[in-house]
């Protein structure tokens, strides 16, 4: 199933690894196979991995780029979300952990980085004290 992409004036996205840049009017493209693409704003640098959760989109996303399967990448993805499991109590995000485990596995990257974007909302949200029940 072909992927459209509508473009705003300079927004940047990485196709396969190379980043692109639209030029200065709207634009639409069409990828017509499966190609690794994310858009500017779900692209992460290393540095703002700055949290847990966003410490296992870091390698997930590094994965997805990706043409090439980096043992160290995953088993850094291994190393985090283990230690987020170790902590978490709140049966529902354990079960996205799983379920973000089993995309990841499965060669799934896609899916497991719009999984992550859950833990991350969570994340955020008790670092501003929004759920204090203790379900942690």
């Amino acid at each position: 199933m072909p992927l459209k992409l509508s473009l705003k004036p300079g927004e940047r996205f990485v196709l396969n690894g190379a980043v692109v840049e639209n030029g200065d009017r709207r634009a639409t493209l069409v990828l017509q196979n499966k190609a690794s693409v994310l858009r500017e704003k779900d692209i992460m640098q290393e540095h703002e991995a700055d949290t847990p959760a966003k410490r296992i989109y870091f390698p997930v996303m590094m994965m997805y780029l990706s043409s090439s399967s980096d043992e160290g990448v995953y088993d850094a993805f291994v190393m985090r979300m283990t230690e987020f499991m170790g902590v978490i109590k709140n049966p529902e995000v354990l079960k996205e952990c799983v379920t973000i485990s089993r995309d990841v596995m499965a060669g799934e990257y896609y899916k497991a980085l719009l999984r992550c974007r859950k833990l991350i909302a969570y994340e955020a949200e008790r670092l501003a004290g929004g759920e204090a029940s203790s379900k942690s």
